[in-house]
């Protein structure tokens, strides 16, 4: 049997609130919960999402390293024997 009075509250019916509007009600602990990012204006969901980054990261690393020159002229040996 669970101790009285040590679990908190627990709502079933809580509503999920970004910019202002009511977005969703869940089960929480609080009454109200306020978010910035939800599914429904999350760039990743909506199909907006943009890829900034262009250089992959292990280019990046072998760069920052002093090594991006020599792994670029082993590929380009190995280029040339086949």
């Amino acid at each position: 049997m669970a101790k009285p009075e040590i679990h908190p509250e627990w709502y079933p019916e809580a509503k999920v609130y970004c910019n202002g509007q009511v977005v969703m009600t869940v089960g929480s602990t609080k009454p109200e919960l306020h978010v910035d990012v939800w599914s429904g204006n999350h760039p990743f969901y909506t199909g907006n999402q943009k890829i900034i980054d262009t250089e992959g990261r292990v280019e990046r690393f072998l760069r920052k390293y002093g090594m991006y020159d020599s792994q670029n002229k082993k590929d380009k040996s190995d280029d040339d024997k086949k």
